[in-house]
């Protein structure tokens, strides 16, 4: 069952299309939220972000600058990675939540909503954590996991941690084994190890090999 909506604020009451912008920044302000929610009567309308209304003057009501609302939300029904990826895109701290017909329900606060990733196996499992980079179309999940079970270890989980251009990093979770042989088998295959590793034998060997030759040219 879907514990979140146990996390909906209710008790704040949303914005209405009559507050005034002046209200408005004030309470955003004192609050520390990013964005807030619109309501008319209990239908949803959209959110007012802080960065918005300070650059409106206070003498005009919400209701004014209908087209700055941005209208992301949840749905009750919704599991936590859901809702966390909703954060993520729109880069707020509060999300309101919407019932049928778009009623409004309440809001969830980012930092409970993040708590529910902080409870995974990816962080509370011990394990090693490497960061690989590979061209994004070149990349498989079932290889990344061939990859660490062929080396004696079970994968704890896997995260698209970045993507730009046409490269992905990957950040992987592993159980305890041994890093070094995981990583090599990774660089065969043509992932680039972005991760430092003390284990990593390939890279002990490159400074010692650029330790040699600066000892070489300097002679």
């Amino acid at each position: 069952m879907n514990s979140l909506p146990q996390h909906i604020k209710h008790r704040i009451k949303p914005f209405q299309l009559s507050t005034s912008f002046e209200d408005a920044k004030t309470f955003l302000t004192k609050k520390h939220f990013s964005h807030f929610p619109i309501v008319e009567e209990t239908v949803f309308l959209g959110n007012i972000a802080l960065e918005d209304a300070e650059t409106i003057e206070n003498f005009h009501s919400l209701g004014d600058y209908r087209m700055v609302f941005e209208p992301f939300f949840a749905r009750e029904s919704m599991n936590w990675l859901e809702v966390l990826e909703i954060f993520s895109k729109n880069e707020t701290n509060i999300v309101p939540v919407l019932g049928e017909n778009n009623s409004y329900k309440g809001f969830y606060i980012y930092n409970e909503i993040a708590g529910y990733f902080n409870d995974t196996p990816f962080l509370k499992e011990p394990g090693n954590i490497f960061v690989i980079e590979k061209n994004i179309h070149d990349y498989s999940i079932s290889q990344i996991a061939q990859i660490v079970e062929t080396n004696n270890a079970k994968l704890i989980g896997v995260i698209l941690s970045k993507i730009e251009d046409d490269k992905v990093q990957i950040t992987v979770k592993s159980t305890a084994s041994n890093i070094n042989e995981i990583i090599q088998t990774f660089r065969r295959y043509g992932y680039e190890i972005i991760s430092e590793h003390t284990e990593d034998n390939y890279l002990s060997e490159l400074k010692s090999r650029s330790a040699y030759l600066d000892k070489y040219l300097n002679i």
